[in-house]
Formats: C-alpha cells, structure tokens, sequence
C-alpha cells in the first residue's frame, strides 16, 4: 500500500512490487517524481510540484527504478557491446528496445513492460511480447533478438546485472518470406535496356551486380579501391565488431562500365553535385532509376541476392559464392540461391532421363 513520508505530500508506493515516488497533495492527482530522494532531477521535480509550476501531465523525463527491465536497457545502451555497433544498427536496436518496455504487460493495464522487476521478467514474458508481433514475423524475431543481446550483455562474468538470459530460449519464428524481391534476369535486361552503358543507374547496377555487394559497400567503391584488376576493400557491415576484407577480381564487363562512366574523384559514384552518396541517399536515388525502367518492384537490395542466384544458376559452389558476397556461412547464401540451386538440380536430373540404364546383365 501507498505510505506517506515526512516530507510533506510525499507517498512512496510499492503496491506492484516496483518503488515509486508520487507528489500528491489533498484535492489534485498525483505527480509521478522521476527516480528517488537525494538526485537531482527528483529533487527539482519535488519543488517544482511544491511551489506549484509541475502538474501532473508535465513530469519530465520518468526516470528507470534499478531493478527493473528498463534500468537494465539503459545500462546496455552505455555499454561498449552497443557503442561499438554500427550508427544505424545502434538506431534500429534502440527503437526496438523502447518499442518492448512501452508495452503493457496485459492488453489495457496500466502497468507497463519498463516497470517489470527483471525477476519477474521470464521466458514467458519473451514470449508475450514476441507474440504480439506474430503478424510480422520478422517484428517478432526482432524483438527476441534484441532481449536475447541485452541479456546476454547482462549476463556475461565481468557485468553480472542479470542470473540468466530469458530470451535465450525463446525460438525465433520461421521467416514466411524470401525478403527483399530478387532480380529476374529478364528485368536486368528491361533495367539495362532503359539505362545504357556511359549512365550513372548503368555504373550503380553494374557495381552491385558483378560485385555481389551490398549498396553500403558499393557507394564507398573508389579508383583507390582498384588495383591490377582487382576490387580490394572492407565491408562496411560489421567493419568494428567482425570485419571482412574481400579481393574481387574485376569482370570485363564491370571494367569497361567503369571506363565508360561519369566517376568522381573518392568515389566511383557521386551525387549530381559531385559528392559521395550516403547509403539511404543512394537508396531512394536508385529507387527513382528503377521506376524510370518500369520495375517499380525492384530495389537496391534485391541486386545483391540476383548476383547471388546467377552465380548459382552458373553452377558456381556455395564457398564460392561466399567468397564474392562475404558470408561467412552458408545459411544466408542458401537462402539467397534456394530457387536457382533448384534450377541447376532439374536440369541435371532431367538430363538423367535420356540416359540409358543398365541392365544387371550388362554390368557382368
């Protein structure tokens, strides 16, 4: 039950098991104070709602309690596991993690996910929130994904915030798509068709295509990347935490684009005002080129699995595919050739139907 302290109209509540201050004077509703006695932002809250400038609906920031799935998320984000990701992961992480503490932990309470004591948060409470994104599968799996670093984070020897990892065994759902739409060969041709050789779009499709990389990796591609015939540089993805450095040699093909196209100085491509694009930019700009081709259903993205799946309808192996794409196992790049491998068996077991078989008597 709510206890009233001696400072005056102040109530500490515990009434759900997490610690809460709240200003409540006779005759108006309560202020929730952020944090506890003694910091800096209660106590300029305190006095505020004192002299009367707080009202209810104008707290400030709300403040974690220590112990609580909140306080252990914001304790992860000043670590050096999430400083030391990439900007526009950090982002996506971050959003996803706001996104599970602001719900409630039963459709139409008040109480909310941030609030839960982290013993209370088990694999049950994973699986909630996991379930509410069923509907979106990769939503879903991203919400398990993001619990299963936090506590991993937190449970690791020289942290210790956490006895144990909820989410570890929480399973992922099964993704009910192939991602983004990967390129036909007939709409490579449409694109190529539309945009010819001596074209910006020509030079950016050809980068993406004879290269396999992604369009992170291809706005940074530059003349000092070159070298002998070979494309040498480091991915983008990952180049903090598990770097891949790739030497590609340079399709013909590739080449004469380059010799044959508008380049600037750092980097093969530039904007129309001779500057380096930035990933998203080079995005909604290629976006653009593609619509101009009529393939309002093809994007930046799907070039690098249309890469993936030509060298795999070539009869190219799975090591060797990963050698132009950079995986470092072979489970996304099955994923990425999965229709084309299909290819390449029927074309082979149909072959084996005009073969003649042998006769147990022609063997001897």
């Amino acid at each position: 039950m709510p206890r009233k302290l001696r400072r005056k109209y102040l109530v500490e509540d515990t009434t759900d098991g997490v610690l809460r201050f709240y200003f409540r004077r006779k005759g108006q509703r309560k202020i929730r104070l952020p944090g506890h006695p003694g910091l800096p932002e209660f106590e300029a809250a305190y006095f505020q709602a004192l002299n009367g400038e707080l009202k209810a609906d104008k707290v400030g920031p709300k403040m974690s309690t220590k112990g609580t799935l909140r306080w252990l998320c914001e304790q992860y984000f000043q670590s050096s596991d999430y400083k030391q990701m990439e900007a526009s992961t950090r982002k996506v992480r971050k959003l996803i993690i706001e996104n599970i503490w602001e719900e409630p932990t039963k459709p139409g309470s008040p109480k909310l996910f941030e609030d839960m004591p982290l013993s209370a948060f088990g694999a049950k409470a994973v699986r909630v929130l996991r379930d509410r994104k069923a509907e979106v599968p990769e939503s879903a799996n991203g919400r398990v994904k993001a619990l299963r670093a936090v506590f991993n984070w937190a449970t690791s020897k020289d942290v210790e915030l956490a006895l144990t990892n909820p989410a570890r065994d929480v399973d992922y759902f099964k993704s009910t798509g192939d991602g983004f739409h990967s390129w036909t060969e007939a709409e490579i041709e449409q694109f190529e068709a539309f945009h010819h050789i001596g074209s910006k779009a020509r030079l950016a499709l050809a980068l993406m295509l004879y290269t396999s990389q992604r369009r992170s990796d291809i706005v940074l591609f530059g003349k000092q990347h070159i070298s002998k015939g070979w494309l040498r540089f480091t991915q983008f993805k990952n180049r903090r935490s598990k770097p891949v450095t790739l030497s590609i040699p340079i399709h013909p093909t590739l080449a004469d684009i380059i010799d044959k196209s508008p380049c600037g100085d750092l980097t093969l491509l530039v904007t129309e005002f001779k500057k380096p694009f930035t990933n998203n930019g080079f995005g909604n700009w290629f976006r653009k080129r593609c619509d101009e081709a009529g393939l309002p259903q093809c994007s930046a993205h799907g070039l690098r699995k249309a890469s993936a799946a030509r060298l795999a309808d070539r009869g190219a192996s799975e090591h060797q595919i990963m050698s132009m794409t950079g995986h470092t196992t072979s489970k996304e790049v099955t994923r990425y050739t999965k229709s084309a491998r299909q290819k390449v068996l029927a074309r082979s077991a149909i072959e084996l139907l005009d073969k003649t078989v042998l006769d147990d008597d022609d063997l001897t």
